[in-house]
């Protein structure tokens, strides 16, 4: 519960703080083309830290206590394709690393242990566009590559079978989440918050699913075209 307050404080200073300065810079830029109003559509670049952990089941209330996050990277790219100025679509994919770690003396092992997934992602995101603000949310598919369990200094290899020790490759899941954005030099800024939300059992002889908060930064140059764009002389 502590974590849970202290990340809760943390993306509310953030989320603060950028909107301050979304809404200073926002003053000094003025909308081009007689003040008409554009689809926006970019193409970016992302390499982030993100949290994660896991949720246990019907198990998570007795290790609630003992569970830890485990920081990964995210590198990939995100495509938002503007439809119309108040909503876009969001495709993104990226390769994530997702984890948690239990620590000594937990219900389930007498030592610290870590269980860590490579992945790939791909989620498909709503984006309603709400002056420099926006929100957004939208299904993931993932398929985990590879991942190792560490308990004590025993690591081993995660079993991708129908074993009952091994794990699934396919996970599904929902993010959610929003963001500021704002114009820099004929470029934007956005700050993005997300949550995602697990919803398939990756493991076979017990309740696992995979929990992330992602925060990632966007510098990009908006496109010249985009062919999902509304045209309204069509």
């Amino acid at each position: 519960m502590k974590q849970k307050v202290q990340t809760g404080l943390i993306l509310g200073m953030i989320f603060l703080s950028a909107a301050s300065f979304g809404q200073r810079t926002g003053r000094e830029s003025k909308e081009r083309s007689d003040g008409k109003k554009t689809a926006k559509t970019y193409l970016d670049l992302m390499v982030n830290v993100v949290s994660t952990n896991f949720n246990y089941g019907g198990s998570n209330s007795v290790l609630a206590d003992y569970k830890k996050s485990a920081n990964g990277i995210q590198a990939g790219a995100s495509f938002q394709a503007g439809i119309t100025p108040r909503f876009s679509l969001v495709s993104e994919l990226y390769f994530i690393k997702k984890g948690g770690k239990l620590k000594a003396n937990s219900p389930l092992s007498d030592n610290e242990s870590s269980l860590r997934l490579n992945t790939l992602e791909l989620p498909v995101l709503a984006r309603f566009h709400l002056g420099k603000f926006y929100v957004n949310a939208g299904p993931s598919l993932a398929f985990n590559l590879s991942g190792r369990n560490k308990i004590g200094d025993l690591s081993t290899k995660l079993s991708f079978t129908n074993s009952g020790e091994g794990f699934k490759r396919f996970d599904a899941g929902i993010q959610l989440g929003g963001g500021v954005e704002f114009p820099f030099k004929q470029r934007r800024i956005a700050l993005d918050i997300r949550y995602s939300y697990g919803l398939t059992n990756i493991a076979n002889d017990k309740e696992i699913h995979n929990r992330a908060v992602m925060i990632s930064v966007h510098f990009s140059k908006p496109w010249r075209t985009n062919p999902l764009r509304r045209n309204k002389n069509s």
